[in-house]
């Protein structure tokens, strides 16, 4: 107990509780928490401390309760309890402790989504993490304002079937769709739904960021000419099943010499691997085993089984080798230095590439080192 004392003093606990005003009392409480918050405490310990804290809790001044939820917003030694009863104060006491607590539990912070108002939600929904289930509870239940903040939230796990929900309830409110067109991961059905939604800004940061269907990207490569922007290229190395992509593009006679020659010079290995693989009808593992041959044998052995044209091989050479000389240096805009790098190296080595790729990986790499710089510069 003489730790206790030493880190809770008796003066401090004598001035919280007859402190003669409320100044005295708050400045008595927020060293109060700063003791409990730093010291080690045993069980007896920690629950004298709960019980100061309970104290604060119930103090009649505004300033004593502000105090103990803006020092104890993060951490993990005030009591549920407390923490639960400060969520229902007045907001500048409860929403330090809803924006960042770490001591709810997803029923707690769904006990404050469903009755606490949208200031409340708003404060809920930026949180640092959230679970599926409460994020869920968000979409459904929030405004305009809390569920654009809840998908601008990249810590907020939000199912397929929420983001749906959000775009269905919110189908005209750019707010939201923005929110979800701006985070860093999207499921391949919301991503598809979502390009007919928005503005072509907002559609081509979405075919520039995520991920479409082989079938979603002819069908708008093939549509409006305002969609002309989008590339096979980019969406053929973005794509999460590189394997279907190629497998479709080779169904429909899209998946071309031309198209492979360009991804390998933009980087995107494992869909020119799968793309070898599926014209040459030999499984990937044993694909990937040639197009990685140290020796000149193996790829020119799967190239020639792919039925690609023999001009071709030298560019191909000197793709796979140029792929392997590089690497991604961690700093802002590197995969567009790494692209804009390979495509120059590409070039350089290969007299074999067509004018028409040569002409079209020139404009990829001016573009890619203009990203590369703004992304640096940001």
């Amino acid at each position: 107990m003489a730790t206790t004392r030493a880190a809770l003093t008796e003066h401090d606990i004598r001035m919280l509780v007859k402190g003669a005003t409320p100044d005295e009392r708050a400045l008595a409480a927020h060293k109060l928490c700063r003791s409990i918050d730093r010291a080690d405490l045993d069980d007896e310990q920690r629950a004298l401390a709960a019980e100061i804290l309970r104290v604060m809790a119930a103090d009649a001044a505004e300033l004593v309760r502000r105090a103990l939820a803006v020092t104890l917003r993060n951490s993990p030694t005030l009591p549920a309890d407390v923490a639960n009863r400060l969520a229902r104060d007045v907001e500048s006491v409860s929403l330090p402790v809803i924006s960042a607590s770490p001591v709810f539990s997803d029923a707690d912070l769904a006990e404050i989504v469903r009755l606490g108002g949208p200031v409340r939600q708003l404060a809920v929904a930026k949180r640092p993490r959230l679970s599926g289930k409460v994020a869920a509870l968000l979409v459904e239940q929030g405004g305009e304002e809390v569920v654009a903040a809840v998908c601008a939230n990249d810590n907020a796990r939000l199912s397929e079937a929420a983001l749906q929900r959000a775009l269905e309830r919110f189908a005209r409110s750019e707010t939201v769709l923005s929110a979800v067109a701006y985070r860093s991961a999207l499921p391949l059905s919301v991503t598809e739904r979502l390009i007919d939604m928005v503005g072509e800004q907002l559609r081509d940061h979405i075919l520039a960021t995520h991920p479409l269907s082989a079938e979603r990207t002819l069908e708008l490569i093939l549509g409006a000419t305002e969609r002309a922007t989008i590339d096979l290229v980019d969406q053929a190395g973005r794509a999460v099943d590189a394997k279907a992509f190629a497998g479709h593009l080779a169904s429909v006679g899209r998946l071309t010499p031309s198209l492979l020659l360009r991804a390998l010079a933009h980087g995107h290995m494992t869909f020119f691997e799968w793309g070898v693989a599926e014209l040459a009808g030999v499984p990937h593992h044993r694909t990937w085993l040639m197009i990685h041959d140290a020796g000149t044998l193996g790829l020119k052995a799967i190239c020639e089984r792919a039925g690609l044209p023999p001009r071709l091989f030298p560019a191909l050479r000197a793709g796979v080798d140029a792929f392997h000389a590089l690497e991604y240096d961690g700093r802002p805009g590197d995969r567009e230095r790494f692209q804009e790098h390979m495509i120059q190296r590409f070039l350089t080595a290969s007299p074999a590439v067509s004018r028409e790729d040569a002409d079209y990986l020139l404009d990829r790499a001016d573009r890619l080192h203009e990203q590369a710089k703004t992304a640096a510069a940001g």
